[in-house]
């Protein structure tokens, strides 16, 4: 008998301390066919993306396993205001389409934002509902929800403060500044990423020159001005 690609795990929600079961999918189903160079990943059945986020039943708050444990007082009030107070009882525990994997997210979204949510979860859930709007091939969307993403992670650079693997970081920002058609702003993010000697992930750095050659060719071909550190 052939294994379901989703299987069911218990949460307990961070607001009202309920446990409740949502979909995940096997592990061995997590084969992606292809990843594009923001990390992008498509697949030939089950999409893990659609299962990121984990929704309440009974009161409706959305958290994917990196989001806050339990909420205090404060955030609860907030959130209760926000939204619960709105919620209609629905279960998203099951088999998740495109529309419902975009509704879950945006809900995630809204949640993240009402009770001050870190900048890193704020900036993967903007990113991964970019993603949502590029498999359905809508360049508007996506380029709206790159935009705000960017934003983010540009924040979560400035307060976070550079760690070790923040080479993976900055190479995003450069890329979704490339994706954006922000060039100038790519290159000095790919040229970080290639230049600074502390930096230690080969990856990146690699990805960061590919990157950079593709950049140049884009503005080569566009009719761009290549900026000083380009012309060489």
């Amino acid at each position: 008998m052939e294994l379901e690609p989703l299987y069911q795990i218990k949460v307990t929600c961070s607001h009202c301390q309920n446990e409740f079961s949502t979909s995940r999918v096997r592990p061995s189903f997590k084969r992606a066919s292809r990843t594009d160079t923001d990390f992008c990943s498509y697949y030939q059945k089950e999409n893990p993306d659609y299962y990121v986020v984990r929704i309440c039943p009974s009161c409706g708050f959305a958290s994917t396993e990196n989001s806050l444990e339990r909420l205090n007082d404060r955030q609860k009030l907030k959130f209760q205001e926000a939204i619960g107070s709105r919620f209609s009882q629905r279960d998203y525990g099951g088999k998740r389409d495109w529309d419902t994997a975009l509704e879950t997210y945006k809900l995630a979204l809204i949640c993240a934002q009402t009770i001050g949510e870190k900048d890193r979860i704020i900036a993967s859930l903007l990113h991964h509902i970019a993603w949502l709007y590029r498999y359905q091939s809508n360049r508007e969307q996506e380029k709206r929800f790159m935009e705000f993403a960017l934003e983010a992670y540009i924040r979560v650079f400035e307060n976070e403060g550079v760690g070790g693997n923040d080479a993976r970081l900055m190479y995003l920002i450069g890329e979704l500044h490339r994706r954006v058609e922000n060039y100038n702003d790519a290159v000095k993010w790919f040229a970080r990423v290639i230049n600074d000697k502390k930096i230690m992930d080969a990856a990146m750095i690699r990805a960061s020159r590919e990157q950079w050659a593709l950049l140049r060719e884009e503005m080569l071909n566009g009719g761009h001005e290549l900026p000083e550190e380009m012309q060489s």
